[in-house]
């Protein structure tokens, strides 16, 4: 049998994130509609005979910035080469484009012969944090903030613009955002959503420690308000006050990624990024 690759479908994604839950990534129980959002051109699947075999995802975000994500071969089709040629047929959606992936140990060296240098590590976190009860100074829900302005805040922690995704995520059902304000102006926003173990957080962008850690406490006790009392996120070693504040929480560090790149990339407010946004879409 020959591999066919086609683009994929946001109905044929829904396989593709069981077989994330099956690797032990805890994907969003409703992230795709917002990946589809971004790029609807950029998910691939690889079939055998009609069935599904391999996935990936190489998402375009500007003429000059792509993220790949979802490397994913079914198991009991590994090692026959189709994981290669779905990557090989995807990455040409890129085009010129400098791409960026969030990459496990055992994959790092594999991406390195294929043109990406690694820029940072990012651990993610996971833990209970405790929830104070009622609300959070300065924090308030992102329907009372000017989207041109959480956009622009938004804009300057990430590689590239993206008000497709951005405009979905904020409004996927069952995903909170939050923002803090500091005398009316956006000095943070996050946003956490459920997942299949831990509750995801992801972003989580502030100007300052204090703003992140308002923010990572509020968010706490939205997870709980949807049923989880654990939540997720995956901190940057960029930023050393992203561990400083996960241990302050009480958060464990358990599997680490590193973000790669094949190019250069625009310049990012680095001591912004407390928690990437995911790590399927950068």
């Amino acid at each position: 049998m020959t591999l066919q690759i086609t683009r994929a479908s946001l109905q044929d994604w829904a396989l593709v994130r069981e077989w994330a839950a099956d690797e032990g990534w805890n994907p969003g129980v409703s992230d795709a509609p917002a990946f589809f959002a971004q790029d609807p051109e950029g998910f691939f699947l690889g079939r055998l005979d009609g069935e599904p075999v391999s996935a990936i995802s190489v998402v375009n975000y500007s003429d000059t910035y792509s993220f790949l994500g979802f490397y994913l071969v079914r198991p009991d089709q590994r090692g026959l080469g189709h994981g290669l040629a779905t990557w090989r047929a995807a990455l040409a959606h890129a085009g010129g484009r400098t791409v960026g992936l969030d990459g496990v140990p055992a994959q790092q060296d594999n991406y390195r012969r294929s043109g990406f240098a690694p820029a940072y590590r990012t651990a993610r976190f996971i833990g209970e944090v405790p929830v104070a009860g009622g609300t959070v100074a300065g924090v308030v829900p992102v329907e009372r903030v000017d989207p041109a302005a959480l956009a622009a805040y938004d804009g300057a922690c990430h590689p590239a613009e993206r008000p497709r995704f951005l405009a979905s995520w904020l409004a996927t059902p069952g995903h909170r955002a939050l923002v803090r304000l500091t005398d009316g102006r956006v000095t943070g926003y996050g946003v956490v959503r459920p997942a299949e173990q831990e509750a995801r957080v992801g972003p989580l962008f502030a100007d300052t420690p204090a703003d992140a850690a308002a923010l990572l406490d509020a968010l706490a006790a939205e997870a709980r308000a949807f049923g989880s009392e654990r939540i997720a996120v995956d901190m940057p070693e960029a930023n050393p006050a992203a561990a400083r504040l996960a241990e302050e929480r009480g958060l464990e560090p358990t599997f680490e990624t590193a973000r790669m790149y094949t190019g250069p990339i625009r310049p990012v407010a680095a001591d912004r990024v407390f928690g990437v946004t995911t790590l399927e879409l950068g």
